[in-house]
């Protein structure tokens, strides 16, 4: 019986590892097929059907052992692609005393192992083990209990899931030891695979519209194409101040100068803000650009995409979503073509029931804003700017509307500085923001590509930052000479990766679907107990 205490579980595995005649630490095990190979080429099987003529190798984690008498041992092996059986019998094992080769194997250990390929008499694909060998070792104890791992594996994005009944609940230990909660908490994989799924879905899209990927630059002089507050560095070599990339944005634009007409980026983005459940300071984005295009090009492509997308990963065009938390039922969220559109400025007229002054730039609209916000209750942190009192406002009373996929439309000029002039709609601009479940989860516009008008609100933004809001956009003159040499007419779309998995993964933190979350430094934060809480 294994001691449940984890601290002396620990230090009786190093002095029983200790006291093997050679390293349990291999230098190498030769696998001769993946799991699911395995899966496909023996699953024809009858049950009780053994193999004796051919022999394959395998290699997992132990995730439960379990003794029938003194001559017979299963084993779960757990990979990446999930789980087969080994099942060791005392009178197939070659070499070593079946007991002592079987007593240094403890549950968490990474095991090789060969043998025949079979089918239980219960119909369990499993190996029947002529060999296995301790590979590395597993120190510690790993949570026990909790919800049926094949229950757990079968989980799929789209639908509905609990993590309250994960093995290890403690999110400050999943978060920082997220291998561990991958090994013991299955569905994890498949949460944090759907990222994936979903960026080479989006790659394909594009590709096969003639769109080139490329990659842009990390590290910058300047911090543009978004309106946040960078993260700032030192480049000793050169004596430059840099700053981590906020967006690619104007680089890309700089290659449809060149000449392409279509580019995109799946990159990394650095935004030193807050963390909240939908914000991490460093997060993916896929950014495209299209010359001779406009945003109601990119709206239809938009349509196109994330229902496709969404169709592609989950077999349809609902997603279900736990909106108040896994206690309360899930909203279904729709993602069926063609969208919702809202006109911004009119839609906030409507729903509020006022009606906005006609010069948005002016600072009898600033006043005009200032009260509306202090009125209705709405706050806005200072420095109180146009756009932040719009942007305030908008998050109050249509966000709050978009749960379906909706377009908010038309923002005013004072709002996106990169976008261009209405072509109907005088103090508007050519933009939209695609909002899903209340929250943006894409941004796009038709570009501006007048250089002298770029640089004119370029100094406009300086002069919000000279304000107080660090969040305004500095001026680069590099991006306005390379427009100076003509931008063509096109659009530009950016859309964050990580709150789209949230969504397809019924996630309601951002650190849910992140590899490695941003987190707060610990204090020492040790391994869990069987429990699945951290030891004390």
């Amino acid at each position: 019986m294994e001691e449940l205490d984890p601290t002396q579980y620990y230090n009786n595995r190093l002095a029983s590892l200790a006291s093997l005649p050679t390293s349990p630490y291999s230098q190498m095990f030769r696998v001769s097929m993946t799991f699911d190979h395995y899966r496909e080429k023996f699953k024809g099987l009858s049950n009780g059907e053994r193999l004796a003529e051919t022999t394959v190798s395998l290699a997992g984690r132990v995730m439960s052992k379990r003794a029938s008498g003194s001559k017979l041992v299963f084993y779960s092996l757990e990979s990446a692609e999930g789980t087969i059986q080994a099942v060791s019998d005392a009178r197939s094992l070659v070499g070593g005393n079946f007991a002592a080769v079987h007593a240094n194997i403890k549950r968490g250990d990474v095991v090789g192992v060969s043998g025949n390929p079979g089918m239980s008499n219960r119909g369990e694909l499993s190996i029947f083990v002529k060999e296995i060998i301790l590979l590395a070792p597993c120190l510690y104890m790993l949570p026990k209990g909790g919800k049926n791992r094949d229950e757990q594996a079968t989980w799929r994005p789209g639908k509905p899931r609990n993590p309250n009944a994960y093995v290890l609940k403690e999110q400050e230990t999943r978060y920082r030891l997220r291998f561990l909660d991958i090994i013991v908490n299955p569905e994890v994989k498949f949460v944090l695979e759907t990222a994936h799924s979903a960026v080479n879905y989006i790659r394909s899209f594009l590709d096969q519209r003639g769109f080139r990927e490329v990659e842009t630059a990390i590290l910058n002089s300047k911090a543009g194409g978004a309106a946040a507050r960078p993260f700032n560095t030192h480049h000793d070599a050169s004596e430059m101040d840099m700053s981590l990339r906020i967006a690619p944005e104007l680089q890309l634009k700089q290659l449809l100068v060149a000449g392409y007409n279509g580019v995109y980026e799946v990159d990394k983005q650095f935004r030193n803000e807050g963390m909240d459940l939908t914000h991490n300071p460093e997060f993916t984005t896929c950014e495209f650009y299209s010359a001779y295009s406009d945003y109601h090009d990119l709206m239809t492509m938009t349509e196109e995409l994330l229902s496709g997308l969404v169709k592609k990963i989950t077999g349809g065009y609902t997603v279900s979503y736990h909106s108040d938390g896994y206690d309360s039922p899930p909203v279904e969220i729709d993602f069926t073509p063609p969208f919702r559109r809202i006109e911004m400025v009119k839609g906030l007229e409507d729903t509020m029931g006022i009606e906005l002054p006609k010069d948005l730039a002016s600072e009898e609209a600033n006043e005009f804003l200032k009260k509306t916000c202090e009125a209705r209750g709405v706050y806005c942190a200072p420095p109180l700017t146009t756009s932040r009192l719009l942007d305030k406002l908008v998050g109050h009373y249509l966000e709050e509307t978009c749960v379906n996929p909706a377009f908010i439309i038309d923002h005013p000029l004072i709002m996106s500085p990169l976008a261009k002039q209405h072509r109907s709609k005088p103090g508007l601009t050519e933009r939209f923001e695609l909002f899903v479940n209340k929250h943006e989860l894409v941004n796009a516009y038709t570009e501006l590509n007048n250089p002298v008008e770029q640089r004119d609100r370029f100094v406009q933004q300086l002069k919000d930052r000279q304000g107080g809001d660090d969040e305004a956009m500095v001026l680069d003159e590099d991006f306005v000479k390379a427009m100076e040499y003509g931008l063509p007419p096109c659009a530009g779309w950016g859309m964050g990766i990580d709150r789209l998995v949230m969504l397809l993964t019924d996630s309601l933190n951002i650190k849910e679907v992140l590899l490695c979350p941003a987190m707060k430094p610990p204090e020492a934060v040790p391994p869990p107990n069987e429990k699945g809480t951290p030891q004390v």
